[in-house]
């Protein structure tokens, strides 16, 4: 079974946070959310999240996807996090995947992951940044090589969907999205 790590911060968007939590887990993934501090994490809308765990106890533990909510001010706090930022540059050195959705992509170029990359963002975060080589896609859902990143709230559940077929393959994606009665494209 795959393994993911969501790091929750205050502030994040729980729209993409509990999409992404509630679509992994649908699909059989491990799911691990873990607080930047130990308590509950309020969200972008009041929502309150409570996480697995805190980043200090699962910092060591190798999972196959970190993925990153966005929201504001969730991606400046994941983004000042120097644990996490290790832990990502870990991950994607070791081959393992990563993720970010709406204004968490910032966190990934804080982390140098972005550099002569192909990536998606809210609108104007990725523009925003003065990063090497990168190349803002606009699109939904953007892979490259095993970094997935995502436009927004709106974009949620394909990032998710596009999550769960590169960790469990097109027929577990195809599994959940259909029990999720989503009208055809």
């Amino acid at each position: 079974m795959a393994s993911v790590l969501v790091p929750l911060a205050e502030g994040c968007e729980e729209l993409e946070a509990v999409t992404i939590i509630d679509l992994l887990r649908r699909a059989g993934i491990e799911v691990v959310t873990a607080g930047l501090v130990p308590g509950p994490v309020r969200a972008s809308r009041g929502t309150t999240l409570v996480p697995d765990t805190t980043l200090d106890e699962v910092r060591e533990r190798r999972f196959d996807m970190i993925v990153l909510p966005g929201g504001l001010p969730g991606a400046d706090h994941l983004q000042r996090d120097p644990r996490l930022k290790e832990m990502l540059r870990e991950a994607a050195a070791e081959g393992r995947w990563v993720g970010a959705i709406c204004a968490a992509p910032k966190v990934l170029a804080a982390a140098g992951l972005l550099e002569g990359r192909r990536a998606t963002a809210y609108p104007g975060v990725l523009e925003a940044l003065d990063v090497p080589g990168l190349e803002p896609s606009g699109a939904p859902v953007e892979e490259d090589g095993r970094i997935l990143t995502s436009r927004g709230p709106g974009t949620a559940m394909d990032f998710a969907l596009a999550i769960i077929e590169r960790l469990e393959g097109p027929d577990k994606r195809h599994e959940v999205e259909a029990a999720l009665q989503r009208p055809a494209a």
